[in-house]
């Protein structure tokens, strides 16, 4: 039997970084489990969807000899938020069975043979490494996430385009009825690089980055990209298919632009929403010199208006939106203003930040 012992803390944490992929239903029971691998007194932790791999490491003090086995990720965890936080937990393996103590707390557990364990296969073929704070690529995921698909069919829909190209790294994100684009500034000059995450990846890296200026160090291969930040190692698999060309889709040439506060409009929007019918969320949008009105109503004939003064000496026009693609993009900013470029009533409407030049939303307009 080999023991193992670390602060409650310690373990918990590294098991809630390598956690948040397992799915509590599979086909395969192994891949509930968290597969443990001790070597010296360092302690792998890894988890896998056979999609996307995350893999970190933990200190323990504890026997010599090495041993591996896979134990239910979930179990484990419910068991040690339980403990109290400052409590030394021991770790205990032997003849199919993990034993977790701490205190006079004792729980043992049912484990499967580590070898069960389908580990990923890496690509040989990985392009070269680049990097950017954690707080950067957070933010560039915050600003383009909403607009991915949901179970589309157009299965390259359901995740997050990124280019690698120069010394920039752009983010793209569409359903087929809004977009977002977000660009951050890279230190090292990238030959052209893109792959499409898939959602899964792209909530979990959400998760996991922190709000600091540690790196995330990224490479990208044909069908799989790799993460290294924070003590840990992040793989996934990605969707194949092409991405739609998203330059096309941005406008160009809009001649009517307004700027106005961000919290404001996000607040009319979020009232005017109440009174939208269910199935459409339809609102109005009606734009001349110096107002801005907002309307919606619905099938038992409740209205809304709100009115908002602006400084716009454009052309006057009249245009509906979906109001949750319009509050999606607005909730997840943070800058105070925002500009708004239109056409006319039939061209898709282009949100831009003043401050921010690498960041664009395309909407498209519905009939009302």
């Amino acid at each position: 039997m080999i023991v193992l012992k670390s602060p409650q803390e310690e373990v918990l944490a590294a098991l809630q970084k390598v956690a948040g992929i397992v799915e509590r239903r599979h086909t395969l029971p192994v891949l509930a489990n968290v597969l443990l691998k001790k070597t010296g007194r360092q302690i792998e932790f890894t988890t896998s969807d056979l999609e996307i791999q995350v893999r970190t490491q933990a200190e323990f003090d504890g026997d010599a000899g090495n041993f591996a086995t896979t134990v239910g990720a979930r179990k484990l965890i419910d068991i040690l938020r339980t403990l109290p936080a400052d409590q030394t937990v021991s770790l205990a393996s032997a003849q199919n069975k993990l034993t977790l103590a701490g205190g006079k707390s004792r729980f043992t557990l049912q484990t499967l043979p580590a070898d069960d364990f389908p580990l990923v296969q890496e690509a040989a073929d990985f392009g070269p490494a680049f990097s950017v704070p954690q707080r950067s690529l957070k933010a560039l995921i915050a600003q383009v996430h909403f607009a991915m698909a949901v179970h589309d069919i157009r299965y390259y829909l359901n995740g997050i385009l990124f280019v690698a190209e120069g010394r920039s790294l752009t983010l793209v994100a569409t359903d087929g009825h809004r977009l977002a684009l977000a660009q951050a500034t890279l230190d090292v000059e990238m030959p052209k690089q893109e792959v499409i995450l898939p959602r899964k990846t792209v909530l979990e890296l959400q998760r996991l980055l922190k709000d600091d200026e540690q790196t995330i160090e990224m490479r990208f291969a044909n069908n799989q990209a790799k993460f290294a930040f924070s003590g840990m190692e992040f793989v996934t698999k990605l969707v194949e298919g092409k991405f739609p060309d998203y330059h096309r889709v941005i406008p160009k040439n809009h001649k009517n632009h307004v700027t106005l506060g961000r919290a404001p409009l996000l607040a009319s929007l979020q009232r005017a929403a109440i009174l939208t019918s269910e199935k459409f969320k339809g609102v109005r949008l009606n734009i001349e010199p110096g107002t801005l009105r907002i309307a919606s109503s619905n099938a038992e004939q409740e209205e809304a208006k709100e009115e908002l003064e602006i400084d716009y000496a454009g052309d006057a026009i009249e245009i509906g939106f979906n109001v949750t693609y319009l509050m999606d993009a607005l909730a997840n900013m943070d800058q105070e203003m925002v500009t708004v470029s239109l056409q006319d009533a039939n061209s898709s409407a282009l949100v831009t930040v003043p401050e921010q030049a690498g960041f664009k939303y395309v909407v498209m307009p519905m009939r009302i």
